[in-house]
């Protein structure tokens, strides 16, 4: 069967932070080069080996309320004092030349996508910590923030998980080789599902005119 190119998937993967999403974007995207990460705009500062574009995007206030404003932004949000946001053109251009994209985002920003014009390609998956003494545990061992942004981290944690039911798939992240199996069976099923399949129904119709042509 020969099919017409498909419009992209666009994969929302939400957690609390150091519950392991980021590891597994990036191990997703490692297996599979066809995939395209949505780097996010940001007002925070660069911390160190940052690269413009590469992690983040990195903006002044000013101009990302500019950008907002003009309707840039797929979806934002304030975190910590600090803006981020989804620039919305790379996006869609992606998603149309049938390109599958991730979305690194928080539940606020999943609730925006969701409801936007773009809502039809969504695919979201929520990360879960085995515990809560693991996840602290995880904030701690990676060393990048001070004891008060991770006794802050923590306790914005529960809100973020509180939202894990509004998430199509959910996944608990005891171990990262195991988790990162899960979301390739996840990507696999959902690129399978038959609306997904643009070829098909030409297919069938081929099907059926040769049936009859027998």
């Amino acid at each position: 069967m020969t099919q017409s190119a498909r419009r992209g998937l666009l994969i929302i993967l939400s957690s609390p932070s150091g519950a392991g999403k980021t590891t597994l974007a990036r191990r997703l995207m490692a297996k599979d080069p066809a995939l395209r990460f949505s780097v996010s705009a940001t007002t925070r500062a660069p911390r160190p080996g940052e690269t413009d574009g590469k992690e983040y995007w990195f903006m002044d206030r000013a101009g990302f309320e500019a950008a907002t404003a003009r309707g840039d932004m797929l979806e934002h949000a304030e975190v910590f004092a600090n803006l981020y946001g989804s620039p919305r053109a790379p996006i869609e251009a992606e998603l149309a030349a049938g390109h599958d994209v991730i979305l690194d985002i928080d539940w606020q920003g999943g609730q925006q996508v969701r409801n936007s014009a773009l809502g039809r390609d969504v695919v979201s998956i929520f990360i879960l910590p085995p515990s809560i003494a693991e996840l602290e545990g995880r904030l701690r061992a990676r060393g990048q923030d001070s004891p008060e942004v991770i006794a802050g981290r923590m306790a914005r944690a529960q809100d973020e998980i509180s939202h894990w039911a509004e998430y199509d798939y959910v996944l608990v992240n005891r171990d990262i080789d195991q988790a990162s199996a899960d979301l390739d069976t996840i990507l696999a099923a959902e690129r399978m599902r038959r609306e997904r399949q643009t070829g098909l129904t030409d297919f069938v119709r081929a099907l059926n005119a040769e049936k009859g042509a027998k």
